[in-house]
């Protein structure tokens, strides 16, 4: 970010100052994007990200690059101090007369760096990205320093009308076609390259299941003020003569206050329900890991495999050039040809097969990562199954999730029958009644006069008695049998996980041995069958229909070795599930 820039910016001011003109700056300038294009091809090519070592390797490129573009327009300028003012003339003898200074200058730079990518010794790793960004970009800018940075120059300094010369346009399509190619292989070495640890953190923070768990956690725990929630608060009014020929009124206030018991059962109860929302998101959390890691080592699974049926077209097609050689010499026959591509067919159905599987694992993979953010699956060169990395231990099934979250039903059950109990205590009641008694009272044996003004208030407390006991316990007893139908389904999900365990286990024990006899024994024997069948092809000692056998066998091993560390990673993924991991 900082030093190819401030070199970008150093190259253009040499230039300007070089050429006073930031007319010819530019357009030396130009030699950059046309370096970059053979840089970031031959990453992409060799399967290199782009790192310091490589963008080093950029700013050496664009020295040599603009050193090309310097020799060619400095020609052309002198050509022109010395009077050639047809511009094609010039363009044409300049460009003929620093052919071999410009092709001298990128074939000493790039053989001097061949070594260096080439290098498989100590620092290879840092040598290997340098060189290559240099020898591949050369062999590009050398191309069109050539021919494109004329035609600019053309473009540039003529008068010619460019929009009514149909030549200028092509150049200038051209142009823009080389700059969008290099803008989209930039983008393509701007994908990230992800490990199945970092899969997995995207998938928890994006995925939409994840949030909506959180959600529902939430909306259980926004219950919890609810728990002492008290019954609508009861306010009448009167008016009228209900006690003589006077038109009197009163008002009433009332509440009824449930057995203090309940208020605590139902905190309980929300409490436990909170804890059971909890669990369900550790469900879906295992889960989710699971389905990533299932698409992440597909996908690997997929990569090697579409790179091992390349190399099996590759073994057909040098057996067809073996038969179409022998058939010209009358050694064999038409069939050989016809029965060879018919093999080589296979292997590109095959090979069709595989990239549909492959671009739907990563559909499937980025909709549970949930981002459009483009990437790729880390695939080291050397691929090589699972190991389990934990002690491996039935008793790691209590802590499953599943398991947890039909404890916790039992415990949400139970809480729900003690709120049934609290339900089916009395409530209590308490009012406020405050009236007018319009006319003559006796007070004292005293008649006295009251008018509305005049005020009698009393409090009245009551009890509520509920009288159909048998509705409540037969609630009660409903939710008893609940509880046992949790415990039973518990302990039965319990058993069959302990079996999927050892199952698990045995299975993956399974897979390793195969795993282990296609790299110990089928393999190395895949590679001696075919170097044997090429060679005894070749020579005539063995015939097409043993070379095919040959080759089928090879075949059938390498693509099963593939499908094994495919298998045993399968395996451990569903031991990681069933153990919590």
């Amino acid at each position: 970010m900082i030093a190819v820039p401030v070199s970008l910016f150093l190259i253009f001011s040499l230039l300007y100052f070089t050429f006073r003109s930031v007319k010819q700056a530019s357009l030396i300038f130009t030699a950059i994007p046309m370096s970059a294009i053979g840089g970031v091809f031959a990453l992409l090519l060799r399967g290199m990200p782009f790192s310091i070592s490589a963008g080093i390797g950029f700013i050496a490129l664009f020295g040599v690059a603009v050193l090309n573009g310097i020799v060619l327009i400095g020609t052309f300028n002198q050509l022109e101090k010395d009077g050639v003012k047809d511009i094609f003339k010039r363009v044409f003898d300049g460009t003929k007369e620093r052919l071999r200074p410009v092709l001298m200058t990128a074939t000493v730079a790039s053989l001097g760096f061949l070594p260096m990518a080439l290098s498989t010794g100590a620092g290879a790793e840092v040598q290997k990205p340098l060189a290559t960004v240099v020898i591949g970009g050369l062999i590009t800018a050398t191309f069109l320093t050539l021919f494109v940075l004329p035609l600019l120059y053309i473009i540039f300094n003529s008068k010619i009308n460019i929009r009514k010369k149909g030549k200028m346009k092509s150049v200038t399509t051209v142009i823009v076609l080389l700059l969008s190619v290099l803008s989209f292989n930039a983008n393509a070495q701007n994908k990230k390259i992800i490990g199945v640890d970092e899969a997995i953190n995207i998938a928890l923070q994006n995925n939409g299941n994840i949030k909506a768990k959180d959600f529902e956690i939430k909306s259980a725990q926004s219950l919890k003020r609810t728990s002492g929630e008290l019954p609508k608060l009861d306010f009448n009014a009167q008016l009228g003569q209900y006690n003589s020929i006077k038109f009197d009124q009163s008002f009433q206030v009332a509440q009824t206050i449930p057995f203090p018991t309940l208020f605590g059962a139902k905190k309980q109860l929300i409490n436990a329900e909170v804890k059971g929302k909890e669990l369900q998101s550790e469900i879906t959390v295992l889960e989710l890991k699971n389905q990533v890691r299932t698409y992440f080592y597909q996908i690997q699974y997929l990569q090697n495999n579409q790179k091992q049926l390349l190399y099996l077209d590759s073994l057909y097609n040098d057996f067809i050039k073996v038969a179409e050689l022998r058939y010209k010499t009358g050694d064999t026959k038409k069939v050989e040809i016809s029965t060879a591509q018919a093999k080589q067919g296979e292997i590109n159905l095959l090979l069709k097969q595989n990239g549909v599987y492959l671009n739907n694992a990563y559909q499937n993979l980025q909709a549970l990562m949930n981002t459009k953010e483009p990437f790729e699956v880390a695939n080291d060169t050397d691929f090589k199954p699972l190991q389990v990395s934990t002690l491996l231990d039935s008793t790691a099934i209590a802590n499953h999730p599943t398991i947890k979250a039909l404890y916790q039903d039992i415990i949400i059950a139970e809480q729900t029958k003690k709120v049934e109990k609290a339900q089916g205590l009395p409530d209590f009641t308490i009012g406020y009644t405050n009236q007018s008694l319009i006319g003559f009272q006796t007070i004292n044996g005293q008649e006295q006069y009251f008018n509305s003004g005049n005020r009698f208030s009393y409090v009245s407390v009551g009890v509520s008695i509920p009288l159909t006991f048998g509705a409540t316990k037969a609630r009660i007893k409903s939710l008893d049998y609940q509880k046992q139908a949790i415990e039973a389904n518990t302990k039965q999900q319990q058993i069959l996980l302990e079996t999927q365990f050892q199952n698990a286990i045995q299975q993956y024990q399974q897979d390793l041995q195969e795993f282990n006899y296609y790299q110990q024994q089928a393999l190395p024997n895949a590679n001696d069958i075919v170097s044997s069948a090429q060679l005894g092809y070749r020579t005539g000692d063995i015939s097409y229909v043993e070379y095919l056998y040959a080759l089928q066998t090879a075949t059938d091993i390498q693509l099963n070795y593939l499908k094994s560390i495919q298998q045993v990673n399968q395996s451990v993924i569903n031991i990681y599930s069933i153990i919590n991991q």
